[in-house]
């Protein structure tokens, strides 16, 4: 089984980043075993979620709900990587995290070019000191950069 290293570019993360980072770790886990109410359990009660494709989730029921249609669905028996490539505080327990993966389909051992995601996190201390998602949001990296525009 593939699964995150979470250490493509961020290396040497303090404990608090770590905590922080362990967000995607637990989405991962939650997709692999294609698990919607563990997945939703990541997220704030208030979340939100926004997919290629257009779609805008509100709330941890909301994604809970969605995410097991798609579980039944088109993601039925799917795996997800999500390598974690930037962190950055944007303040005291509130930190941004970008990855990279995709969605990996049954018998595949690892995602096609296709279903490449990019995707920005913010993770958000909780009172117990963990740490939730309390936005998402990816895109495709198939779609490309505009014309004219590079990447870093």
């Amino acid at each position: 089984m593939t699964t995150s290293t979470l250490t493509s570019s961020v290396e040497n993360l303090d404990s608090e980043a770590a905590a922080a980072v362990q967000v995607v770790s637990r989405v991962n886990a939650a997709w692999d075993r294609n698990d919607a109410e563990e997945f939703a359990a990541v997220y704030t009660e208030d979340a939100t979620l926004i997919l290629s494709g257009d779609r805008f989730f509100e709330g941890r029921e909301h994604i809970a709900r969605e995410l097991a249609l798609s579980f039944a669905g088109p993601h039925k028996g799917t795996r997800l990587i999500a390598d974690v490539v930037s962190f950055h505080w944007i303040a005291p327990g509130l930190a941004a995290i970008v990855t990279e993966g995709g969605v990996v389909a049954p018998g595949e051992d690892t995602f096609v070019w296709d279903r490449a995601l990019r995707a920005t996190w913010v993770a958000a201390r909780q009172e117990d000191g963990g740490y939730l998602v309390a936005a998402y949001q990816n895109g495709r990296r198939a779609d490309g950069a505009l014309k004219g525009e590079g990447e870093k």
